[in-house]
Formats: structure tokens, C-alpha cells, sequence
């Protein structure tokens, strides 16, 4: 039987007096990756918010392997997710020096090699000593996925990994992601991109006005949707 690692339960979040997400049920299973799709203010950046602790929800239960930790989550189980933005910001100094920062942070020893193999990993060992500011948006982009890879993550989110980049970036950060996720890291990913989710994907769920409209295995998602919106969004039709 599959381990659940996320269990959210009746998750509400509000900003003022505006209600972004309301997830009756979602369950997130150890392993798998989960594309999150729907238009932009659909709550998809909120919900990885909330599964990176970043933020409690407003009322609701998030579970991580199976215990509440809305407001109370330990930085230990905090280090065990990390997430990828889709606009990374880059410290001052070389990429060596971006991707070695969390390690040195966490007072690990081997923090220089392990940092070259993941700049490796996403083929920028070449850069390893380039100044971040001369690093085009895909190859940033990359540096961010190799900071986050660094640090060996149960789980990855990412949000937007390759969105405005050309298609060899693009077709890099794919490529490693998907090997991350076969070696057993659980990835989340926010994409705009159907063709990206049902490529790499193995459940899709669609997002709309903050709520889950139907999660289903990818093959269901793009070829038998249960729930007519999905339907129409898989078209590409304009689902809101």
C-alpha cells in the first residue's frame, strides 16, 4: 500500500477577506509526482506555500506522514522539503558558492563536492566558478534546481520550473527532475504547461477558484476526465 506523505483536510486559506484555497481532500502519496494545472489565480502558488510550511492555513488540517503541524513544524521536517521558484533569486558570488550555501548553512562538511556533483548534475559544470550575475535566465534557473537537489530533499516542489525558457533549459531541468523522482523524491510541480504535466506527471489535478476540481492518474486526466471543466481545460479552452 502507498505511503501518504500530505494529507490536507478541509484546508481554507484567506488573505484579508479573500478565501484563495479551499481543498476539501488531497492526499499526496511517497513517490510520486503531481503536476498541479489550472489558470493563474487559482491558488496554485498558495497550495505549495502551504506544503512547504511556509505559511498555516486559515482553518484545516495539513498532515505531513500523518501528523497536524499547521503553525508548529520542526525544522527538521522543515529540511526535508524544498521548493524551486519560478523566478529564483541568486546570492552574490560564483554558482559554487549558490549551491554550497545551504550546506555551509547546515554545517555540513563535504558541502564543496557534493555542490560540484549537483552543478554536474544539471550541466553546468563548466560555470562552477562564474559570477551569478552573468548567468542567463535558463542557466539561473538551473543553479536554483542544483541549490535545491543539493540539499537531498524527501520532497520537491516547483513552481513554474522551466516557464519562459528555451527549450534546451527547459528540456534539462525536465530531464533531471524526472530522474530525481525515479530515485524516490516526491515531486509537486505548479505548471501551466499540459504537455509538460502529462510528460512527466504520473497524477495530474486541475485547480480552479482555489478548489480541487478532480486529481486523477495522468493516462485518466488527459483521456477520460470525470468532471466536464476538465474536460474543457484539457481542449484548452479558457476554464475559470
Amino acid at each position: 500500500m502507498s505511503e501518504v506523505i500530505y494529507d490536507l483536510r478541509e484546508v481554507i486559506q484567506v488573505y484579508g477577506s479573500r478565501e484563495v484555497l479551499h481543498v476539501e481532500r488531497l492526499e499526496i502519496v511517497r513517490g510520486e509526482m503531481l503536476a498541479i494545472v489550472g489558470p493563474n489565480g487559482a491558488g496554485k502558488s498558495s497550495l505549495l506555500r502551504l506544503l512547504n510550511f511556509l505559511e498555516s492555513p486559515t482553518s484545516g488540517q495539513v498532515l505531513f506522514e500523518g501528523r497536524p503541524l499547521n503553525g508548529n513544524t520542526p525544522l527538521a521536517t522543515r529540511r526535508r522539503v524544498t521548493t524551486v521558484f519560478q523566478r529564483p533569486i541568486l546570492l552574490t558570488g560564483s554558482v559554487l558558492q549558490n549551491v554550497a550555501y545551504g550546506l555551509h548553512v547546515r554545517g555540513e562538511q563535504d558541502a564543496v563536492e557534493r555542490s560540484r556533483r549537483a552543478v554536474a548534475r544539471v550541466g553546468l559544470g563548466e560555470l562552477l566558478r562564474s559570477s551569478a550575475k552573468t548567468l542567463s535566465g535558463g542557466e539561473a534557473q538551473r543553479v536554483a534546481l542544483a541549490r535545491a537537489i543539493v540539499l537531498e530533499p524527501e520532497v520537491l516542489l516547483l513552481d513554474e520550473p522551466t516557464a519562459n525558457l528555451d527549450p534546451y533549459n527547459g528540456a534539462l531541468i525536465e530531464r533531471t527532475v524526472a530522474d530525481l523522482n525515479r530515485e524516490g523524491t516526491t515531486v509537486v510541480m505548479v505548471t501551466h504547461n499540459t504537455f509538460q504535466a502529462r510528460r512527466l506527471a504520473h497524477r495530474v489535478a486541475l485547480l480552479l477558484g482555489g478548489r480541487i476540481v478532480e486529481a486523477a492518474p495522468v493516462a485518466e486526466f488527459f483521456t477520460a476526465p470525470k468532471d466536464p471543466r476538465t474536460a474543457a481545460f484539457v481542449r484548452g479552452e479558457m476554464v475559470y
